[in-house]
């Protein structure tokens, strides 16, 4: 390994587990070279890196991003729902079904 190298991760997490990849990659390396470099595409054929999000320590950041030594660069699947709605639907059958968490809200107690 050059001694300029600098030591990162590469993670990928699914329902049924996760895939964290060690690798060393050469100063100013973007987060795409990086991904790139790790083989995890190869892995995850269905990685899409033009529409996932991706990130550092599960802060969002563009693909031009430098890494820095150490860094976990995280590839973050699609949401199956929106959070929003998800929670509208959530709250509603609270509401259908008379519980007292479903109705605080609109000043029934």
């Amino acid at each position: 390994m050059p001694s300029d190298a600098m030591q990162i991760q590469v993670c990928y997490a699914q329902p049924d587990g996760q895939t964290l990849l060690e690798l060393n990659v050469p100063p100013g390396a973007t987060i795409e070279q990086a991904i790139r470099c790790s083989g995890v595409l190869a892995r995850h054929p269905e990685i899409d890196l033009e529409r996932q999000r991706v990130g550092i320590f599960g802060q969002l950041k563009p693909l031009d991003t430098p890494v820095q030594s150490g860094d976990r660069i995280e590839i973050y699947r699609p949401l199956k729902a929106d959070p929003k709605e998800a929670r509208q639907r959530r709250v509603a059958k609270k509401r259908a079904e008379g519980s007292r968490e479903g109705n605080k809200w609109q000043g029934r107690r």
